[in-house]
């Protein structure tokens, strides 16, 4: 079920254990292939950690937030007893990971709010639009798995219209001056799969083998099922890896439409590039 932010009302979520740039459409369990976070449904969402019960509140310290103004933004993480968590270990240079997507998958921001005490993190931030959003909070929980809590937001202003999900006839996508092409090993679900992306210059074609560290790897992807209730945070192989090729391993849950963003940097420039697949029962 989607919820709002109310002022008075607080947004808590509880804990998916082992389990979390803007993108204009160009521009948990732990395994042997680093971490493959897999979400559930919508709504509130009730699984132990190594910790217990943890809950993720979601609010607006200003009551609302109104598309296109910059706002702030906090997460508060507390235990089953309600007290603020405050050890937390660093994962992929960060304490926490922000998620942000719309409700037709348009729009992608992975941000980093700072720590501020007291189980709190806190950004300022925008929406470019009205409407539903979904957060995703990933972070890992001093001596615990990586954990990830999700809620639905509403957001006040002109919603933007709707696009259909569809699966992309062609994986190769370019964004500024780089052509990114991505293959699969299978789209089968329950099934590893093998995500490789080639990353090469536009006009040259020549292979980009200098890739800079992204969030301390050769770079991230992030997957999410067309409704948002599947959530998959993967991360490569070869964290050391410079390039041309980038491979990251995963298992798709379930059959379904499925969007991919993939996230590099090179020349102090983080890209984001996204992909839609469809995913089949063998």
């Amino acid at each position: 079920m989607k919820k709002s932010f109310l002022p008075a009302v607080v947004l808590s979520l509880t804990i998916l254990a082992g389990c979390g740039n803007t993108d204009n459409s160009a521009h948990q369990t732990n395994n042997e292939h680093g971490e493959s976070h897999a979400g559930h449904s919508a709504g509130t969402e009730q699984h132990s950690s190594d910790q217990g019960y943890l809950n993720a509140a979601f609010t607006f310290p200003a009551g609302s937030a109104t598309a296109n103004n910059e706002t702030e933004l906090s997460v508060q993480i507390t235990d089953q007893k309600g007290v603020p968590v405050n050890d937390f270990e660093v994962n992929h240079e960060k304490l926490l990971h922000l998620i942000i997507v719309n409700h037709d998958l348009s729009y992608f921001s992975h941000i980093h709010p700072d720590f501020k005490g007291e189980g709190r993190f806190s950004i300022n931030t925008q929406f470019p639009a009205g409407g539903d959003y979904k957060l995703f909070a990933d972070f890992k929980p001093a001596g615990g798995s990586s954990t990830t809590l999700s809620e639905w937001v509403k957001i006040e202003g002109e919603p933007a219209a709707h696009t259909d999900l569809k699966a992309d006839t062609k994986l190769v996508k370019e964004v500024g001056d780089k052509e990114v092409e991505l293959a699969v090993s299978n789209t089968f679900a329950k099934e590893e799969t093998i995500l490789t992306f080639h990353l090469r210059d536009a006009r040259t074609k020549a292979g980009i083998d200098n890739l800079e560290p992204y969030l301390g790897a050769v770079g991230h992807v992030v997957i999410l099922s067309e409704d948002a209730s599947q959530y998959l945070h993967v991360h490569p192989l070869d964290e050391k890896a410079t390039g041309p090729e980038a491979q990251f391993a995963t298992t798709f849950p379930q059959a379904g439409i499925y969007k991919i963003w993939g996230q590099f940097q090179h020349r102090g420039e983080v890209i984001t590039v996204p992909y839609v697949v469809e995913v089949k029962e063998r």
